[in-house]
């Protein structure tokens, strides 16, 4: 596959404005990734800019953090599908993984592929704050929750995707199931490390620049 289609081309930052939000959507157009991931606050802006392209809307929920109620995480899941969203990345909550209460985890996720329905879904685990241990048992527990994809990073902690992490993931889930390497992916070289690495989907800001290899 073409590495823009795996590119879901990403502005989270707090101050976006709503010309940076429609200037994303312009360049996902016409370099045809696989989404935009937009704060929640923008889906129903980049479902209108959207409408009938190839390319999904993407929001996060419980983000950055992920220290939310499960309830919460439900209901910011079904009103931001209902304003538009395709395709949902949502933040475990990382204190109960580093509790290693792993069945708050999988019951949160599962809370949120609920409401996600036929949609898909990205775990996002933030792996720069979880041993591989605990990366490997975050994993199961998204799949055994229902999810679609594991996904490395917010891009919003201390550090990012590594193919390290990448690795593991993609061996604890298996050959069928997403890996999201996001965080800190800022060239072509990188994100085809990611890839090399078990990634099938890649978050970055950098989305042009890595197509265009700049």
């Amino acid at each position: 596959m073409e590495m823009n289609r795996l590119i879901d081309h990403t502005l989270l930052k707090a101050d976006a404005s709503i010309s940076s939000i429609e200037k994303l959507c312009n360049e996902a157009l016409n370099y045809h990734f696989a989404s935009v991931c937009v704060n929640p606050g923008f889906v129903p802006l980049a479902s209108k800019l959207l409408k009938r392209s190839d390319v999904k809307v993407c929001t996060v929920i419980g983000f950055p953090l992920g220290a939310t109620l499960p309830k919460a995480k439900q209901a910011e899941t079904l009103l931001a599908i209902e304003a538009g969203a395709e395709e949902i990345d949502m933040v475990i909550n990382v204190s109960m993984a580093k509790e290693h209460q792993f069945d708050y985890v999988e019951n949160e996720i599962r809370l949120v592929k609920e409401a996600c329905a036929n949609k898909i879904l990205k775990v996002i685990l933030e792996t720069c704050l979880l041993t591989d241990n605990e990366i490997v048992s975050c994993c199961k527990a998204a799949v055994n929750a229902g999810a679609d994809f594991v996904k490395t990073s917010t891009g919003f902690s201390k550090g990012g995707a590594t193919t390290h992490a990448v690795k593991i993931m993609r061996e604890t889930v298996g050959p069928n199931f997403g890996v999201k390497a996001s965080g800190g992916i800022h060239s072509y070289e990188e994100a085809l490390d990611m890839v090399n690495a078990g990634a099938n989907r890649i978050g970055a800001s950098c989305g042009v620049e890595i197509v265009n290899r700049k």
